[in-house]
């Protein structure tokens, strides 16, 4: 389909007027006609400043260079190869003018820890690097922060400047393969929790086991009390939305803590509400929270005794406890953000038919093409902000952020053309990005997903991934006041 007709097709609804954030005021199209309105800027191929290559098209005046391309190895300051698999990042302020960039590596399957320092698990691949860049990602340098983990997926910035980072598996030695087949039985730890990590340094690799062990996939962070909002994304299985209540606020320790309480997202009146279906125009949802009362559990397992607790019935075991108090129901929870009050998250898959059951489905739990959603933390009003109409409009959302201006920043991962795209105050979406990536053998990685969008202290500079087995990280400027961005 050509970009004229993807422009054509760009008419998702918004669905009612939302409380706060960037979105305050958000209605339907029609309704906002005075607005000032950024055209949609037709996107075309653009030379990588790092090799002459086009990897990206994007709007005229856009430029961008490319950095930290694992298809080859890469060699970190502290004599570490780069993993691939670059997935969610966030960006602080660092010395001089530079960027901070700390960056999930999502690597499954038992192994050799990468990295220097004693690893969290030495037998596990994943973890995070921190890079030092110049907002035209020129590299200055770039460490191991966190090793000894697996499947990074994304995460979060905290406002006291250190970048949560999510694990998207519960595999352990008391726990049986998972999708891959591979045995965790060379696991020494127990994975499916979060970890913090400094912005300026290393984690001191102890997991918040109290925020619960299952298929995370980012957090937020309210910084009036320091609760933590969890998504997870439970693929093939009904997901949840969480938040992590500290028993000390870290906005004010400086660090996140065990000891907290973790709860599940319910619809008040509706036990089980399954949010992961087509939502009418204007759904809004009053929501409580049921606590989880075995967050972190460990599953029994004995050697050639009691064998490991398979994958689906540890997937599946912090949620239920929220199900069977009425926890709603959600397709693949993916990217999170807060802004001004109002937690943003995707649902991946949600906005189709209705599943038949919130148990395995071929395709992964959900119908649709994806949905957004605003929980408004004061009023406790759940809203649904966006759902594609179709595959061809917005196709699998997936990370999202924000940029100073309020607009919504979101990242497909499908099977297709993978775009960025950028959803404004008043409902419509637009294009950023388009993927043209090929591997140096000239193979098609356009298919290849975005993820871990952050903007840059000030708005100069979006960074986004590739997140493939042959990962890279993009630094894109331009134009953005022209983009509405």
């Amino acid at each position: 389909m050509t970009t004229v007709d993807r422009r054509a097709l760009l008419r998702g609804i918004a669905a009612g007027a939302v409380l706060g954030g960037p979105f305050a005021g958000f209605a339907a199209r029609a309704a906002s006609a005075a607005e000032p309105q950024a055209a949609q800027l037709p996107l075309g191929p653009v030379a990588d400043l790092r090799d002459n290559q086009v990897r990206l098209h994007l709007p005229e005046g856009f430029q961008y260079r490319s950095f930290h391309d694992t298809e080859t190895p890469v060699t970190l300051d502290d004599g570490t190869i780069l993993p691939g698999r670059h997935d969610g990042m966030a960006a602080f302020p660092g010395p001089r003018g530079t960027i901070r960039l700390v960056r999930n590596h999502e690597v499954n399957g038992p192994g050799a820890a990468f990295g220097p320092g004693t690893p969290y698990d030495a037998m596990a691949r994943g973890g995070t690097t921190t890079i030092q860049v110049t907002r035209f990602g020129e590299v200055q340098k770039a460490f191991t922060s966190l090793n000894g983990t697996q499947m990074n997926c994304s995460g979060g910035p905290m406002p006291w400047g250190s970048w949560v980072s999510c694990e998207e598996t519960v595999n352990g030695p008391d726990v049986a393969p998972d999708f891959t087949g591979a045995p965790n039985t060379a696991l020494q730890k127990r994975h499916g929790f979060i970890f913090e990590v400094p912005s300026d340094g290393q984690s001191d690799r102890e997991p918040i086991t109290d925020a619960g062990r299952f298929a995370h996939e980012s957090v937020a962070c309210d910084p009036r009390d320091g609760t933590l909002y969890l998504t997870e994304d439970n693929f093939g299985y009904a997901s949840g939305f969480y938040r992590y209540v500290p028993r000390r606020n870290p906005c004010h320790t400086g660090r996140l803590e065990n000891g907290g309480r973790l709860q599940m997202l319910a619809v008040k009146g509706t036990p089980n509400a399954e949010l992961a279906a087509h939502q009418a125009d204007g759904a809004a949802y009053k929501v409580v929270w049921v606590d989880i009362d075995d967050p972190a559990p460990s599953f029994p397992y004995e050697p050639g005794v009691v064998a490991p607790t398979t994958n689906d019935t540890a997937l599946n075991y912090v949620g239920k406890q929220g199900r069977v108090q009425g926890a709603a129901h959600f397709s693949r929870l993916e990217g999170a953000v807060y802004d001004r009050g109002v937690v943003y998250f995707t649902s991946t898959q949600g906005g189709g038919a209705a599943e038949t059951s919130p148990g395995p489905v071929a395709d992964g739990y959900g119908n649709g093409a994806g949905q957004v959603w605003a929980y408004h933390i004061r009023s406790r009003m759940l809203r649904l902000v966006y759902q594609s109409p179709d595959r061809q409009t917005l196709d699998f959302p997936d990370n999202i952020t924000t940029s100073p201006r309020g607009t919504l920043i979101l990242c497909e991962d499908n099977a297709q053309d993978n775009f960025i795209r950028g959803l404004t105050k008043d409902g419509r979406l637009f294009d950023i990005a388009l993927n043209r990536l090929r591997s140096s053998g000239g193979a098609d990685r356009s298919n290849d997903e975005f993820a871990g969008s952050t903007f840059s202290p000030g708005g100069h500079t979006l960074f986004v991934n590739i997140q493939a087995g042959a990962g890279m990280t993009f630094a894109i400027w331009g134009p953005w006041h022209r983009l509405g961005v």
